[in-house]
């Protein structure tokens, strides 16, 4: 088996972890769970580094668990957090934990007959039945109070440096988190709890909690991974519109594409490590290129691609390496007929956009009153006559012969928009309706 920690060290990806973690993965096959809030019907790339963690946990011949908080998931992890959150209804959770384990599918062997097979758990097939009194009396005698105040998660809400406090709800989150752990030890001898440096806290509740229930000599571990952030220091993952998300139907894989490329170098060197399972050799290398000619951006393409690939498919990855040609390089109307509605919004979300009435294509409209009378794409007729002389004008990509072309329904990119190109870069985007 290779040697899971040394993996993660020379990525970057441990942040803490308890003494004799190393030893005892070594010595056997471990079960480590890691958790997720299935607040969403989808992952984010802010998840990403949890889920590269149980990935590489497996690719060293351990056994992963996901857990997603069904239970938990009702009630909301106080770490990090400045308010409560919204409380989600069961049937909402039972559809986001279907999403989310076909999107961690791609990640995660679940299905093979291997003896380190993935499973996917949820807390509330054993939260649903537990009475809050079975629960105070078993588990709530186990852990004082002292204890879970000491905590930096519980300390910085009660500290006066968030407005609301916290409520009896979110206090007991780091109860109900321990005894998943608990549980899952028992059920499944699951030894090793991973996550988020925010997650430490909670994470050995669970450690300590195994050890006053079931014993002493009961060990359990810990392992966190650190919080990514950009090279500014802010969050990581979040971008001017929210959230990029690993679902293409919230975050279209021509802008996930564009977010990895548009990483700085700094950041590029750090997330290649993290976010793809690409060998040390082979990202050493990588570096190497790219520092002797920072301009060829060598490794946030190799970034882009493998990240695309590994969450979309190379099919995806074509199409938003297509669709970044159309802004950005030379391509033909056939290109932007392949762009499904959502990316070609997403490509063309920069330039001028107009709306025009859908009843002036059935009739058929002259260009040049479409793009000066009805659209404020050129100045003057005569500007737009000039250009169209000098093959300057490009309707969908091909080139107007005349400039007062009649266009009609006919011309509509999925029955409602038209391109209109001036020179090589300056494009407008008009939508019928």
């Amino acid at each position: 088996m290779k040697n899971f920690v040394e993996e993660l060290t020379w990525r970057g990806m441990i942040h803490q972890m308890m003494p004799g973690t190393e030893e005892l993965l070594q010595k056997e096959q471990v079960t480590a769970y890691l958790g997720i809030d299935p607040t969403a019907d989808s992952l984010h790339i802010g998840h990403l580094c949890g889920v590269m963690m149980l990935r590489h946990f497996q690719r060293c011949g351990h056994k992963p668990l996901a857990l997603v908080g069904g239970a938990t998931g009702m009630i909301g992890d106080p770490s990090g957090k400045s308010q409560e959150r919204n409380l989600l209804n069961e049937e909402t959770l039972r559809h986001n934990v279907a999403c989310i384990k076909e999107q961690l599918s791609r990640f995660l062997d679940f299905d093979s007959d291997v003896p380190n097979h993935a499973e996917l758990v949820n807390n509330y097939d054993w939260m649903k039945d537990y009475t809050f009194l079975d629960f105070a009396r078993e588990i709530g005698k186990c852990i004082t109070v002292n204890y879970m105040m000491a905590k930096d998660s519980v300390k910085r809400r009660l500290s006066g440096e968030f407005q609301d406090g916290m409520s009896f709800t979110e206090f007991t989150y780091q109860l109900l988190q321990g005894y998943d752990f608990l549980h899952l030890y028992e059920a499944k001898g699951c030894k090793l709890q991973m996550g988020g440096s925010d997650q430490w806290g909670n994470i050995t509740t669970g450690t300590e909690l195994i050890r006053r229930k079931l014993g002493s000599e009961n060990e359990a571990f810990a392992l966190t991974c650190p919080l990514i952030t950009k090279a500014d220091g802010k969050k990581f993952g979040k971008t001017e519109s929210g959230n990029v998300w690993l679902d293409r139907n919230r975050t279209t894989p021509y802008v996930f594409y564009q977010f990895w490329l548009n990483v700085g170098d700094e950041e590029a060197e750090k997330y290649i490590k993290i976010f793809t399972s690409l060998d040390k050799e082979t990202i050493d290398a990588l570096i190497e290129e790219h520092r002797q000619d920072p301009g060829r951006r060598i490794l946030q393409k190799r970034l882009a691609e493998e990240v695309t690939v590994m969450v979309h498919s190379k099919e995806d990855l074509d199409m938003a390496i297509e669709a970044s040609n159309i802004l950005f390089g030379k391509s033909t109307k056939e290109s932007l007929l392949k762009l499904d509605e959502n990316t070609l919004l997403d490509v063309f979300a920069g330039v001028p956009h107009f709306d025009v009435d859908k009843s002036l294509f059935a009739e058929g409209v002259k260009a040049a009153d479409l793009c000066v009378d009805h659209a404020q794409c050129f100045a003057s007729k005569g500007e737009m006559k000039t250009l169209v002389k000098g093959g300057g004008v490009s309707v969908n990509k091909d080139k107007l012969a005349q400039f007062d072309q009649v266009l009609t329904e006919a011309d509509l990119l999925d029955g409602k928009y038209l391109l209109v190109q001036q020179g090589k870069k300056k494009y407008f985007l008009l939508t019928a309706k």
